[in-house]
């Protein structure tokens, strides 16, 4: 599989641990990016006990709310942190880790377009962090955005997926039951990893199990 030599490469050697940083579980094989308040997090853990689900939000307000919420569950399966997501996950997570990403409305970036998570090339290193067969679900109420996110997997990652249209009675996040009541269609990609799927990052490992959490 194409490596993505025309994609501009992601300097991943020079980014630096978020500050407070610690290693998680090398067990742990979701990521959630953008958790937010936690709503969607808490509820995949107590939904799927097998799974053991790294929440990341960077919003020290939200994070404050989810880590009440979470601190009153207990659930053992979810970690959450409060960090940016890119450089934790630089330090954070080994090659062909990770089963599932969730990207659940993030920030349409409307006007800086190269912020958007399928047109960075941090992008590409997420990719090499996912396991062969993995998935991303990519959720927003933004029609251009899901289109332009399709664009980018078919044309530049090379990437199958799927899109859905969201049902009216999901209730993952707050943004999707904000939306959804107010009649606004959301849809999401799942983005499948394909077997033999190479990156430039496939042998890029910054983790040092000395220090897991």
């Amino acid at each position: 599989m194409n490596t993505h030599p025309d994609i501009r490469l992601f300097q991943a050697e020079h980014i630096h641990a978020p500050r407070g940083f610690a290693l998680p579980s090398p067990d742990a094989n979701c990521l959630e990016i953008g958790a937010g308040k936690g709503k969607h997090a808490l509820q995949f853990a107590a939904q799927n006990p097998d799974a053991l689900l790294l929440a990341v939000e960077r919003t020290a307000e939200k994070f404050q709310a989810f880590l009440k919420q979470y601190q009153a569950q207990a659930l053992s399966n979810l970690q959450p942190i409060h960090a940016d997501a890119i450089a934790w996950s630089v330090h954070g997570l080994k090659p062909q880790q990770l089963a599932q990403i969730f990207i659940l409305y993030p920030n349409p970036e409307p006007k800086n377009p190269a912020q958007r998570w399928l047109n960075m090339p941090f992008f590409e290193f997420l990719l090499s962090r996912l396991q062969d067969g993995g998935r991303i679900t990519l959720a927003s109420n933004i029609p251009d955005y899901i289109a332009e996110a399709a664009l980018q997997c078919q044309n530049v990652w090379q990437l199958p997926f799927v899109q859905e249209t969201i049902p009216t009675h999901f209730d993952r996040t707050h943004f999707e039951i904000k939306y959804l009541e107010r009649g606004e269609p959301c849809s999401q990609l799942i983005i499948t990893k394909p077997q033999g799927y190479a990156t430039r990052f496939d042998e890029f490992d910054k983790t040092d199990r000395k220090s897991v959490v």
